[in-house]
């Protein structure tokens, strides 16, 4: 165990950093070859059904207040789980301590009660979005196998994380399973959809677009449109 432990905790822990900076890397330059700049005006803010209350409000069912789509809730929720995906591991305790060892500074760390009630709402919200996609039939008819997993990648360093720091279902096995899961999502986050948390504002502050952020000065290429309305043909 000390041996596999030594392994995970060492050269791969080093590989999957190392995959995770040169994926965003990548997928920020693969932003530039697929867009071009632009001198167009920024076009106005559009004035939407949602604002004109053209939008029918939701009834009182349980069900739908909390599961269908565009609802506050949903809003609220979706921003919670984001947040704490991104905020949490940087400031747990348990990683400032590993970061402190290898590079001899640490980070403001929450405290254990705030730690905890942050996981347990991943938890929550990862609960909340797999039976939001196997209850409703518009969420589950655009549902893959692909998603599910991306939802478990998600949740299973929080979900191993907090098994671990209550030391259930043997400390050691547990903590193993965390730092892979960990590893996995680093891995993962540049390759897949997951890469939307971290490239968010960097689309939104240079894209071209009525709710642009920022500047707005670049625009899907000539090419890319192409090549996008051919495979849609």
């Amino acid at each position: 165990m000390y041996d596999v432990y030594g392994f995970i905790r060492g050269p791969m822990v080093w590989l999957s950093f190392a995959i995770f900076f040169g994926g965003l890397l990548y997928q920020a330059r693969q932003f530039y070859v697929l867009t071009m700049e632009t001198s167009l005006p920024r076009p106005p803010a559009s004035v939407t059904g949602l604002a004109k209350g053209a939008v029918k409000r939701s009834s009182f069912d349980p069900r739908t207040m909390l599961f269908a789509s565009a609802h506050p809730v949903l809003a609220v929720i979706t921003t919670a789980f984001h947040a704490c995906i991104i905020i949490l591991p940087v400031f747990l305790l348990a990683h400032n301590v590993l970061l402190f060892e290898s590079f001899g500074f640490s980070l403001f760390v929450f405290p254990e009660p705030v730690a905890g009630l942050m996981t347990w709402l991943v938890i929550f919200c990862g609960i909340f979005f797999l039976l939001r996609r196997i209850l409703f039939d518009h969420v589950r008819a655009i549902s893959t196998p692909y998603d599910y997993a991306i939802l478990l990648i998600v949740i299973a360093p929080f979900l191993t994380g907090y098994l671990a720091t209550r030391q259930w279902f043997g400390y050691e096995s547990i903590l193993v399973l965390h730092i892979l899961a960990g590893e996995l999502m680093l891995v993962a986050i540049p390759f897949t959809k997951l890469k939307h948390g971290l490239l968010f504002f960097f689309y939104r502050y240079l894209m071209h677009y009525e709710h642009t952020l920022g500047r707005g000065s670049r625009t899907w290429s000539g090419t890319t449109l192409h090549k996008r309305g051919n495979a849609n043909a």
